[in-house]
């Protein structure tokens, strides 16, 4: 059975999982310090226009301001009298212009976030376009008949002029009453968002998206998922809030989980979770996958290890990769990896294989909810994929770079650090006007440098007349080092201070600092807060499918089979005009009716089944 896990036990992490059984399958980590500001709406003001990038950039109440693409503004903030079909950003929009914007990327790195003037609010059952008429649609996860049904449901909604929706896998089955309450609800929403936005002027924040509760809730809750346990009294209001406003009849599916074994231990989740931040994945049959981020791409490395399954080199890859792809499209999901991705497969010749290979990763990554474009299997072994970034990435919220290497992974040792030290005090010898050079260097880097290299650091001081000082500094780490170049009219010169006391303390502005430095920084209040439905949610009973009529006719009496007659004795039986022997009797039939309501269904169901089985 499914289950949707709520741990919020420290303070610091809300934690929700999705389980089957105790598989790992989805997981969304929300931590106390960092704020997503995806989804958010602003009141935003343009700050410059660039029309060598078709794009402007909006101050939105934050300290970086955002990047909103000209193909993102809504024709309504164009100027009046501009064409709307042949207008550039210029002519179309002016700097100190207030706009109402959604974030639709984070910031990462040194970019900016991503802006959009198309607003869109996710409901349970509906995505509420209010100013893009021509964005509606299904999503792309529904497919088949359903789509066909969800069109038709959503035909029958009441959408006010100039509007459109896209209606959500959630959607499929539902009523048409359940869909217009999802509708009404958001129209609800937009109506306090609107009159908020024309309230004030400046850049401020209107609407802050729903907590991590929520949106696990509206997003990822399913009519398979039987349960939803949570292990803290606070969460546990929150969701049963909420499933008794949007699914009552859900609601006896939110339960307090209070056993002395943690929850995420009791379901054995913990260890899966952290292969979520290794860097190598074990693979069921010995192999690994290996997971590098870079600035343009994620790598991953599929090694067969000990892998030895198979009778050949051929299976054993063949096996290995089948294996990874399934793993590599779990460990997207679970990192929430985003971008170009490639894959190093492990070479296989057979090109059925590598079909089969490519055919299991797509299986694996249909139940995602992102959109990915996957490549094929190249001649080198490599597949490429895009995938959607949905969420900051599971490191990203967790982890900072390290000090010492900078992310590289690999620092220099200490002898050639030691040797870039003394190329650098030459040059800085070399240059006019240089009474002494003072170097702070590790520990282990001032000793190689004082013993095995203090004939060169002499040479240095009687070529150019100056006096070096190393100043062994217990603070600092290869490859780092500190220097710095002292003129002759310089007054600290004449400071007689011992060389030891010249160290200083190491720097403490690091990545740690910097996220105690936000989580200190005030953060924008929301003008519009929880929207409480007008009405509550529509109960619609489904009535399980009516049993199916079997009808078995009763086999008659077994009867024998005649002997079989050679060909002289049916020549016989022609000539004698003998009857032939009665054919036996056919074998019982069985009827089954399904009613004529659900007869639909149950062939859709029948011939998925009949899918699943081939496959």
């Amino acid at each position: 059975m499914k289950r949707m896990l709520f741990n919020a036990t420290q303070q610091e992490e809300l934690r929700v999982a999705i389980v089957d059984g105790q598989k790992l399958i989805d997981i969304d980590i929300e931590t106390a310090g960092r704020e997503q500001r995806k989804s958010n709406i602003y009141k935003g003001v343009i700050t410059r226009i660039e029309p060598s990038l078709e794009a402007c950039f909006v101050s939105y109440g934050e300290d970086r301001h955002g990047f909103l693409p000209f193909k993102e503004v809504a024709r309504t903030y164009f100027r009046e009298g501009v064409d709307v079909r042949n207008a550039s950003i210029k002519d179309a929009l002016r700097e100190g212009q207030e706009i109402m914007v959604q974030v639709e990327k984070e910031e990462r790195g040194n970019k900016g976030a991503a802006l959009t003037s198309f607003i869109s609010l996710a409901g349970r059952y509906l995505v509420l376009m209010p100013n893009n008429p021509r964005g509606g649609g299904v999503s792309r996860r529904v497919e088949g008949e359903e789509r066909q049904e969800l069109r038709e449901t959503m035909d029958k909604l009441d959408l006010p002029p100039g509007m459109s929706v896209i209606a959500r896998t959630a959607g499929i089955g539902r009523s048409v009453d359940e869909l217009q309450w999802d509708l009404n609800y958001l129209m609800q929403l937009w109506r306090a968002i609107e009159g908020a936005g024309k309230s004030a002027s400046g850049a401020f924040l209107i609407y802050q998206e729903s907590s991590l509760v929520i949106r696990a809730i509206r997003d990822y809750f399913q009519p398979d998922i039987g349960e939803i346990l949570i292990d803290t009294d606070e969460i546990y209001e929150q969701a049963h809030q909420f499933m008794s406003h949007v699914m009552p009849d859900m609601v006896h599916r939110v339960k307090r989980y209070s056993d002395d074994v943690p929850l995420f231990s009791r379901f054995q989740i913990e260890h899966q979770i952290e292969t979520a931040y290794s860097r190598t994945v074990p693979l069921p049959s010995g192999g690994a996958i290996v997971i590098d981020h870079t600035e343009a791409l994620v790598s991953v490395d599929v090694n067969s290890a000990r892998a030895t399954r198979g009778s050949d080199i051929e299976t054993t890859a063949f096996h290995t990769n089948c294996e990874a792809a399934e793993e590599v499209a779990r460990q997207l999901r679970l990192r929430d990896l985003g971008g170009l991705i490639v894959i190093d497969f492990i070479d296989m010749e057979v090109a059925k294989n590598q079909r089969e290979v490519e055919q299991r990763l797509k299986d694996a990554l249909h139940h995602d909810r992102a959109r990915v474009q996957m490549g094929k299997i190249s001649r080198f072994g490599l597949m490429e994929l895009s995938r959607q970034r949905l969420r900051p990435s599971l490191s990203e919220g967790s982890h900072v770079t390290c000090p010492r290497c900078s992310g590289t992974g690999h620092i220099r040792d200490t002898e050639s650090s030691a040797l870039q030290v003394l190329r650098i005090i030459q040059e800085e010898a070399m240059k006019e006007n240089s009474a002494t050079i003072h170097v702070q260097v590790p520990v282990d880097v001032a000793a190689f440098l004082l013993n095995e290299k203090r004939g060169e650091v002499l040479k240095i001081e009687t070529r150019h007349r100056i006096t070096v000082i190393l100043v062994p500094n217990k603070h600092l780490e290869t490859p780092h080092y500190k220097l710095e170049r002292i003129k002759h009219d310089d007054p600290r010169l004449e400071d007689s201070a011992a060389s030891y006391t010249l160290a200083e303390q190491a720097e403490t502005d690091l990545a740690y600092s910097k996220r105690q430095k936000e989580e200190a920084k005030p953060r924008q209040e929301a003008m519009v807060k929880t929207i409480t439905p007008d009405q509550p949610a529509p109960t619609v009973e489904r009535k399980p499918a009516a049993a199916t009529e079997t009808i078995i006719k009763p086999a008659p009496a077994p009867v024998p089979a005649p002997a079989e007659q050679g060909f002289f004795g049916k020549l016989f039986n022609f000539f004698m005009g003998k009857p032939a022997p009665a054919a036996l009797p056919q074998q019982p039939t069985i009827v089954v009716k399904a009613p004529s309501g659900d007869r639909a269904a149950a062939e859709r169901n029948a011939r998925g089944s009949a899918a699943v089985a081939a496959g």
